[in-house]
């Protein structure tokens, strides 16, 4: 009797210790705001929704820019966490004056210091235009908890975008294109001429549709126009900064993982040098946003939805 009573323990245990191994980790991210300490200040993040998918961090533009602009993804009906942060110098994160923080490698560790508090060891990357300068670097550096990539109006090679960048203030009027000309060559980007021209070009080809109105007047925001400054320059068709040497092409052909790319009709990130950036990796699919130019979520935000929730739902099958 003793030793049935012992077989029949023993057979509990090895079958609570078989079924614990074999089943999926379901551990869930709590919802809800924080902050993770880093070089430099504090940066800001916050979980919204909790289900039993992957979870989407999610890498704003700028640099200098904030997650306001991803706020739609809510709306997307996604069953799984989507992790908005806003990145050292901006938005709801510690503001900085410091330029030696104003680093690519910076901005990657902030991501992988958010990754690791939030114990991320599965997660999708989703960057937008400089996010997908972040997101690139930062899988090259952490590619093993990515598994999945989207790359939403890509940047990889500075070159190129100031090469797409001619050829769309050649669209211009050629007074226009004069008046760009001769204030870059004078080097005054601030003249109300300059600033006018720049205003028409991000009418076509930046956000073709006025975006919501929204008053944050009461969050007290940092500003990220000195990191957008420093390290791009004083306009979108223009870098004089430390990212005007930028160039990843060479890392695109190494991502292992399904890759998403998708950029506006009119977008900035042209349709042409984004198909060849997906040319250039493994497993990746590319889509044009109809009737959109760079701010697709903006522009034409049931069709970006769509395209995203696609691929999402693809991602966790």
């Amino acid at each position: 009797m003793k030793n049935q009573y012992s077989n029949y323990l023993v057979f509990i245990f090895s079958f609570f210790i078989f079924y614990s191994c074999s089943q999926p980790d379901t551990k869930k991210l709590g919802t809800g705001e924080g902050y993770v300490e880093v070089d430099g200040g504090k940066v800001w993040y916050e979980v919204v929704g909790n289900g039993d998918k992957l979870p989407v961090l999610l890498l704003h533009g700028g640099p200098g820019g904030t997650s306001f602009g991803f706020e739609p993804l809510n709306e997307m009906g996604y069953d799984g966490p989507l992790i908005f942060m806003d990145q050292l110098g901006s938005g709801r994160s510690s503001a900085i004056s410091d330029t030696s923080l104003m680093t690519v490698e910076n901005y990657v560790d902030q991501v992988e210091k958010v990754r690791k508090h939030l114990e991320l060891d599965d997660f999708i990357l989703y960057g937008s235009s400089w996010g997908t300068m972040l997101g690139i670097a930062y899988y090259a550096e952490y590619p093993e908890a990515v598994k999945g990539i989207i790359f939403s109006s890509p940047l990889f090679s500075t070159d190129m975008w100031i090469a797409d960048a001619d050829t769309l203030i050649a669209t211009l009027p050629d007074s226009v294109q004069q008046v760009i000309r001769y204030h870059e060559e004078m080097g005054e980007f601030d003249n109300p001429d300059y600033q006018e021209a720049v205003t028409l070009y991000y009418s076509l080809y930046v956000r073709r549709k006025e975006s919501p109105k929204v008053d944050r007047s009461h969050m007290n925001l940092s500003s990220g126009k000195e990191i957008y400054s420093y390290m791009w320059g004083p306009s979108e068709f223009t870098s004089t900064g430390t990212l005007r040497s930028f160039d990843r092409l060479n890392d695109l052909g190494k991502i292992t993982v399904p890759v998403l790319l998708f950029t506006g009709e009119y977008d900035e990130a042209r349709p042409n040098t984004v198909a060849y950036y997906a040319s250039l990796i493994p497993d990746a699919r590319f889509v044009t946003i109809p009737d959109a130019a760079h701010a697709t979520l903006n522009d034409n935000k049931e069709y970006t939805l769509k395209t995203v929730k696609s691929f999402l739902d693809e991602i966790n099958d």
